[in-house]
């Protein structure tokens, strides 16, 4: 029996501990935090309590396969309700308002409302984005890369070939539609991969396949029901969780992970070590310099995902306009994404997504009140005083009021806490703060994102965001059975059933 240690107690490691000790490894994980789930994480105040990273429950196909695979079922586990409407958004433009079903039938007459002759399109639209979702799932989500010659082979020029992968998503969806609103509701899913429409590859309409066709659920409870429902698994299975105790750095013998030294200075032996850190950290401060795949002017050059402002806010009593998920989009769509990419600042006119769980869930808050949690999308990196980031917040809170029809918001506020940069980076250890990690760029896909094993270090791999397939609560599921391929060796392209 092998012992593998996990660093980290994200979903992705919590994931990939489930699996390697159902496979019959002898697995520990240790977690820094107090709680497990890294950005999926929560926290209780005054009566609320609030999931502090992912709100989406969306792909509710990964999840099946995930938990069937460990022998499982979803519901057992999570007890889901499907959102009607799914979405509402809010345009700054005409001060419009739209509801989204996850329903064509109900989708199509909104869409036509704004471009007549936009229902066809999207159909057709969709059937793409079906066909492309299936051929990436079956061939390309769940397959591990050695080199450029396992990317470009047979299988993937002829599948391949239908899948938009060299062009970008604002010119993709653009050849459907013209109206700027309809174009802002196909393309507003890329900030769950934490990029833009101008440098995300149209590959990644599939996400409007997700959102359309397959629907956006919430877990009762809140999403931190997943991570729980992964650690009682873990537990399950025997998997030795410890939190509380971060991990100093990777001990290397020979080019050989052989285990780790814990913060408390113990070491720990293991013949595999799996990271969930971020990869920046694992790579730049726990290991030393010799065993480096990529020196700092590497992650200098990769395009990060956003980080955020994010405010936690307990309001009294209940707000009419919202509902369970709503986005409000700002007018100039490409300045925004400049302000956040290429020219980082806070962005004059923000977009921002504000989730109100208690809409579906009496237990997130006191009864009649509401829990809100809002995110704007903000640069990596950004510097700012505390001073600075107060009044940006007051800003958000000012947007909110007049644009969401939320025109008492200030004065029912009873809990307020802000979230930022350097939460991010004291938290989860996260280069520069970014809230989600490496961007899905056309440079940043695939074969071209950092791959799942050490070059330098044998027996070292990693989990997480930073690696294939990406970003993601679903994603991170994938990318766990993806490391269990690595280290056993198993080279199936779709996704295990046993």
């Amino acid at each position: 029996m092998q012992k593998v240690i996990v660093i980290g107690g994200g979903i992705g490691g919590l994931a990939t501990a489930c699996i390697l000790a159902r496979k019959g490894y002898e697995v520990s994980l240790y977690e820094k935090n107090k709680t497990l789930g890294g950005r999926a994480n929560i926290f209780e105040a005054e009566g609320f309590c609030f999931d502090m990273g992912p709100s989406w429950y969306l792909m509710p196909d990964i999840f099946e396969n995930f938990f069937s695979f460990m022998g499982e079922k979803v519901e057992d586990h999570l007890e889901l309700i499907r959102l009607a409407p799914s979405y509402r958004i809010f345009f700054k433009d005409d001060n419009k308002i739209v509801d989204m079903f996850s329903d064509l039938d109900k989708d199509i007459p909104t869409l036509e409302e704004l471009e007549p002759g936009a229902g066809d399109k999207l159909r057709e639209y969709l059937d793409k984005a079906k066909q492309q979702y299936e051929i990436a799932k079956d061939g390309f989500m769940y397959k591990n890369y050695n080199s450029i010659f396992d990317f470009i082979n047979f299988r993937t020029m002829i599948e391949g070939s239908k899948l938009s992968v060299f062009s970008d998503m604002d010119r993709y969806v653009s050849k459907y539609f013209k109206h700027p609103l309809v174009k802002k509701i196909l393309q507003y899913p890329l900030v769950f991969l934490g990029s833009s429409p101008y440098n995300t590859p149209a590959l990644y309409s599939i996400m409007n396949h997700i959102d359309f066709n397959m629907g956006v659920f919430y877990p009762q409870g809140g999403m931190y029901t997943i991570t729980e429902a992964l650690v009682n698994i873990a537990q399950k299975n025997g998997v030795n969780i410890v939190s509380g105790m971060g991990v100093k750095q990777i001990v290397v013998e020979n080019r050989k992970a052989i285990g780790v030294e814990l913060e408390s200075r113990e070491i720990v032996k293991a013949d595999i070590v799996v990271s969930n850190a971020d990869m920046t950290h694992t790579e730049l401060s726990l290991l030393a310099s010799a065993h480096r795949q990529y020196d700092e002017a590497y992650w200098e050059k990769k395009v990060l995902a956003p980080s955020a402002l994010i405010m936690y806010l307990g309001v009294k009593g209940k707000v009419d306009s919202l509902v369970h998920h709503n986005l409000l989009f700002s007018q100039d769509w490409k300045t925004n994404f400049e302000q956040i990419f290429d020219d980082p600042m806070w962005p004059d006119d923000p977009s921002m997504y504000v989730c109100a769980p208690s809409k579906t869930d009496p237990n997130v808050a006191p009864e009649g009140d509401e829990n809100l949690f809002v995110l704007v999308p903000i640069a990596a990196g950004l510097e700012y005083s505390e001073e600075e980031l107060d009044s940006y917040a007051n800003k958000v809170l000012a947007i909110m009021q007049s644009e969401m029809n939320i025109p008492d918001l200030n004065e029912r506020i009873i809990y307020k806490r802000l979230y930022s940069v350097k939460n991010f980076e004291q938290d989860y250890n996260a280069y520069k703060g970014t809230a989600l990690g490496l961007a899905h760029t056309i440079n940043q896909t695939a074969i071209f994102r950092p791959n799942n094993y050490s070059k330098k270090v044998k027996n070292l791999y990693y989990v997480g965001a930073g690696t294939n397939p990406g970003i993601g609560v679903p994603i991170q599921l994938i990318s766990a059975e993806m490391v269990y391929k690595r280290i056993a060796g198993i080279n199936q392209d779709s996704p295990l059933t046993e």
